[in-house]
């Protein structure tokens, strides 16, 4: 499906100004971060968003069930070639943020009713660098998603986050085009302020890693399965409890440590099902 990009543009790149310290401050996060975009079918977009994430020193851009003609055609990408180059093309949400250990989805709020917390962006990125600075030394990524141009993030896609966020516009106008919406959360994250030196300072404890997306959908998928083999799924509301379960268990916020205690739990109440008469 991908080709070789080349920077495409009527007008040089535009130098964005930053102080030494958020440049530092990009560089400590930029390999711990996945932007992840949901089906898009402009490949204009495509190639903004992929601008916006080399903008700002990130490099990990992904793909979910892309329109094909769109991505093959995502070539404005000013200064941004090389992340096209290298974005990775998933089939599903879950394979996407399957290494990640924070997932925030992003939502204007028009087309769904959320059954998450709606956080602003402000709040939700203060949350992000919290969760990066505890997670140095491990393997915790964050993952930001973005959904359709059209729709946005499904009620599928937002089960897999543990929070929602929302860029502050006009509600006139609520819905930014793709590519602005990326930009604005990126610099939003690698923002440098006073709470980042403030926050997390003078504790010498150290900080539980969370379960990656691919611990937290295994332990979904076999709690599922209890569930079902209980009586307390159904066809009817199968889709909902699924999404409900996944939700649930992203707010707990698993720990790495206890995880493999939980998986055991389950696996010892599948056996005993599969075992009785």
């Amino acid at each position: 499906m991908r080709g070789p990009w080349q920077a495409t543009g009527s007008r040089g790149p535009i130098q964005l100004a930053h102080s030494g310290r958020e440049a530092c401050h990009a560089h400590n996060i930029t390999g711990k971060l996945a932007v992840v975009l949901i089906s898009t079918r402009n490949p204009l977009n495509i190639g903004a968003a992929a601008r916006a994430v080399a903008n700002f020193g990130f490099d990990d851009l992904r793909l979910v069930d892309p329109y094909d003609v769109a991505f093959r055609e995502a070539v404005s990408a000013v200064g941004g070639a090389h992340v096209l180059r290298n974005a990775r093309v998933f089939a599903n949400v879950a394979d996407a943020v399957s290494d990640c250990s924070l997932v925030l989805g992003t939502t204007a709020g028009q087309h769904r009713v959320p059954q998450q917390t709606v956080d602003r962006l402000e709040s939700g990125m203060v949350a992000a660098r919290r969760h990066l600075a505890q997670a140095q030394g491990n393997a915790g990524r964050i993952a930001l998603l973005f959904g359709s141009e059209k729709f946005g993030l499904s009620n599928e896609d937002m089960s897999f986050c543990h929070s929602l966020i929302r860029i502050a516009t006009s509600p006139d106008t609520p819905s930014m085009n793709l590519g602005q919406a990326v930009a604005v959360c990126l610099y939003e994250l690698v923002r440098a302020d006073d709470l980042d030196d403030s926050t997390g300072s003078g504790t010498s404890a150290q900080p539980i890693p969370a379960v990656t997306g691919t611990d937290a959908e295994q332990i979904s998928r076999m709690l599922l399965e209890v569930l079902e083999q209980s009586g307390y799924t159904n066809r009817i509301t199968a889709v909902s409890t699924e999404q409900k379960v996944r939700r649930w268990i992203r707010r707990l916020q698993i720990s790495r440590r206890d995880a493999p205690l939980l998986l055991g739990i389950l696996r010892q109440i599948l056996w005993k099902f599969n075992k009785s008469p």
